[in-house]
């Protein structure tokens, strides 16, 4: 685990900006606390979506599973990014860190709602509690850190303002709320690009690569739990481990290929810029919706299989070929801008995600789309890795 680098004692300590070339930074004990209490949320956003494609909600599952992971992913993004550059470790920073936790337990508790019955009130009281921490936050570091205090001052109020639209945003009448809503969503994304520009946080590029990536391995793994509690409940009805084979096989070669495709590259030595960094964090919006519906889509095909599902065979099947194939074009251009130039596999990963959303029309689409994949990391990263291990020996 790495150390802020302030003085002070371990009650309070001067939240001066962190050095951004800092050795051994690595995720603390109470980052990864964060994530795992986050991922909760997730968890209950997925359920709730898988809820509302099970049941045929196709357009209103989607459009408030979008918008309910945007308030998660983009809570989780700014302690991040905040955490890398001012993590001090003291006691005041704990405290706000635990009250955005349980900001983010309050959202918990309101996804299924929002997501069924169109009621964000819940949602929204939670995702402002974190953000008014957040406002904290950098008003503390606009007083410790004079070099950066315009950027800090300029964090805080942004986010204040914007919260004060969120809560207006919950009288808002029907028909206005999603044009607020996604004007709402614009701000939030306008105000690091308007504060970083009076003077840029001293974020660690090693640091914010390992914190995404573990996200990413959190968000994998509650896919993989979702469907592990999709298949057991298929078997404690009438339904044999025969009708859900292919399901399991295609599942699990799909997540694993997932994985490898995502840590086959080496993020941090292509962070070297606000603005690649800006879209290395933007574009994970993509790819943590895309990890956390991929095991809604599996459960829903399993629901589809044991004939409890209301979708039909191919709206099922679109349910997990989707998502798959948005994970594998998301990490495809994220690497691509960050290399800042055109790679050898790109002609392949369009080949791959063209074939994954093809696999929609298989006769068995979660079983053809691990296929795809498991191919995709043949064609494109055991080469590489093998490469490398060449170049090392």
């Amino acid at each position: 685990m790495s150390a802020p680098q302030t003085a002070g004692t371990a009650w309070r300590r001067r939240m001066v900006a962190r050095v951004a070339d800092e050795k051994h930074r690595t995720a603390t004990a109470l980052e990864l606390f964060f994530d795992l209490c986050f991922v909760v949320a997730v968890a209950q956003t997925a359920a709730a979506f898988e809820e509302e494609l099970a049941a045929g909600h196709v357009g209103s599952g989607v459009l408030g599973y979008a918008l309910v992971f945007f308030a998660i992913w983009w809570a989780w993004m700014n302690f991040t990014w905040f955490a890398s550059a001012y993590d001090t470790d003291d006691i005041p920073y704990r405290l706000l860190t635990v009250v955005q936790i349980g900001g983010a337990l309050v959202m918990s508790a309101g996804t299924a709602a929002a997501l069924q019955d169109g009621d964000y009130t819940v949602i929204t009281w939670g995702y402002v509690v974190m953000r008014l921490a957040m406002v904290s936050q950098w008003l503390r570091a606009a007083r410790s850190d004079p070099e950066r205090r315009r950027s800090c001052l300029r964090y805080a109020a942004g986010i204040l303002v914007v919260q004060t639209g969120w809560l207006a945003h919950l009288v808002v009448p029907g028909g206005l709320r999603l044009p607020a809503h996604a004007v709402l969503a614009l701000a939030e994304l306008a105000v690091p690009v308007w504060a970083e520009r009076a003077a840029n946080t001293t974020w660690h590029p090693r640091h914010i690569a390992e914190r995404f990536g573990l996200f990413t391995l959190i968000v994998l793994g509650e896919s993989i739990t979702a469907a592990a509690g999709a298949v057991r409940a298929a078997l404690d009805t009438d339904a044999t481990f025969g009708d859900i084979a292919t399901l399991v096989l295609g599942g699990t070669l799909t997540v694993c290929a997932l994985w490898w495709l995502y840590f086959a590259q080496n993020a941090s030595r292509r962070l070297g810029g606000f603005t690649t960094a800006t879209l290395w964090g933007y574009g994970h919006y993509a790819v943590f919706a895309c990890a956390a519906a991929v095991g809604a889509g599996l459960a829903v095909n399993v629901a589809q299989a044991t004939g409890h599902g209301h979708l039909t065979a191919y709206g099922a099947a679109a349910a997990y070929t989707v998502p798959v194939a948005g994970f594998v074009l998301s990490v495809w251009l994220l690497h691509r801008t960050a290399a800042g130039h055109p790679t050898a596999p790109d002609v392949v990963h369009a080949l791959a995600v063209a074939a994954i959303l093809a696999a929609t029309f298989a006769p068995a689409p979660v079983l053809v789309t691990g296929a795809v994949c498991a191919l995709l990391v043949a064609a494109t990263c055991v080469p590489r890795e093998r490469g490398g291990v060449r170049a090392a020996a």
